[in-house]
């Protein structure tokens, strides 16, 4: 085997389409033919403007993503989108209340896996697609609809055809299948948005929210409220026109459907690898598996290595071997990394 060329299969950051990095460095010093680099523009100028309008438009069109919704540009990943949630659904759940202040404000906050919730809780979370273990939902979680559905789609999103309108929010970082890191994209129901006139009260039960985590003030300022990541949105707005110049999410949907099925059943058919998860929730996005003989791991990474292809080690707290393929790898890297699987367990089945 040769490998023609280096193949990402990182968990994140991760693959960014070749043409979309091409792009980048023909456009880096000159922008627009305005003579500086993206980088260098003010987010206040018309260019900027203009993208971050176009880069919005082009999401919406990807995701249908129905008018009462904003979408959101914001910084910090999904670790202080776990945060922000909770500031920002609080204060739109005590707007809904409309409770005395006197009285105590104390909703439950569900977080799920499987199962079901309560109609008083302030939202519904759940993560659709877990990075490390190669778990994804394979449908959305019915729940109370006077209850905010609020996903984490940060590893699958844009992966896959859904409805927006099912969900309160949605957020997802960049660095997976969006683009660079440094953005989170957040996706949120205007009446979400909505605040009590107390909503900042001290006796009001709800805590300040930091102007930084507002999505209120996000969307008042159009993502513009202080200065934005704006060399992945722009990055972004390049993977977002790739997406749509091969036919949007539901031709990308079907090449990760082809990706997933060709690389499971290599596993499945395989008499030294395997995989630790139930197949009825298997990660199209996230692929995990090990080898019967777990010594022979640290060989078939090295192997893989040598060959071009990289970041395939599993996640440090479960070990193993981990191949993520997120919209930007190819048929063409999928079927070489599994060329290598067969040769590898052809050479140790002897």
């Amino acid at each position: 085997m040769q490998a023609p060329n280096v193949w990402n299969f990182g968990a994140g950051p991760a693959k960014i389409p070749t043409s979309v990095l091409q792009r980048a460095q023909a456009e880096l010093l000159n922008y627009n033919n305005n003579g500086m680099s993206i980088m260098e523009l003010s987010h206040r100028s018309k260019e900027f403007d203009n993208l971050n309008n176009k880069t919005q438009r082009d999401l919406r069109t990807l995701l249908n993503i129905p008018n009462n919704y904003k979408i959101l540009f914001m910084q910090g990943g999904g670790n202080t989108q776990f945060a922000a949630i909770v500031y920002n659904l609080l204060a739109a759940k005590r707007h809904q209340l409309d409770e005395d202040l006197e009285e105590e404000f104390n909703p439950p906050l569900d977080y799920l896996i499987t199962g079901s919730c309560g109609s008083k809780a302030a939202y519904v979370y759940y993560c659709d697609n877990e990075t490390v273990n190669g778990v994804e939902f394979n449908h959305i979680p019915e729940i109370d609809p006077s209850v905010p559905l609020v996903c984490d789609m940060s590893s699958n999103i844009l992966s896959r055809r859904f409805d927006v309108s099912k969900f309160g929010v949605i957020y997802a970082g960049a660095q997976k299948n969006i683009g660079a890191a440094g953005l989170t994209v957040v996706i949120v129901r205007d009446d979400l948005l909505i605040r009590s006139k107390n909503f900042d009260n001290k006796n009001s039960g709800i805590p300040m929210i930091p102007s930084m985590l507002d999505y209120k003030i996000m969307a008042d300022h159009n993502s513009l409220y202080n200065t934005p990541p704006m060399f992945s949105i722009y990055i972004s707005s390049l993977v977002f026109e790739w997406m749509l110049e091969l036919g949007g999410v539901e031709a990308i949907e079907k090449t990760n459907l082809i990706k997933a099925k060709k690389l499971y059943e290599t596993i499945d058919n395989s008499k030294i690898y395997k995989s630790p998860v139930e197949k009825s929730v298997r990660s199209r996005m996230n692929v995990p598996f090990r080898i019967q003989r777990e010594e022979l791991e640290s060989e078939f990474l090295k192997g893989a290595i040598e060959l071009g292809m990289l970041q395939l080690k599993g996640h440090r707290s479960v070990g193993g071997i981990r191949a993520s393929i997120y919209n930007a790898m190819t048929l063409e890297g999928v079927d070489f990394l599994i060329e290598y699987m067969m040769e590898f367990e052809k050479k140790h089945s002897q």
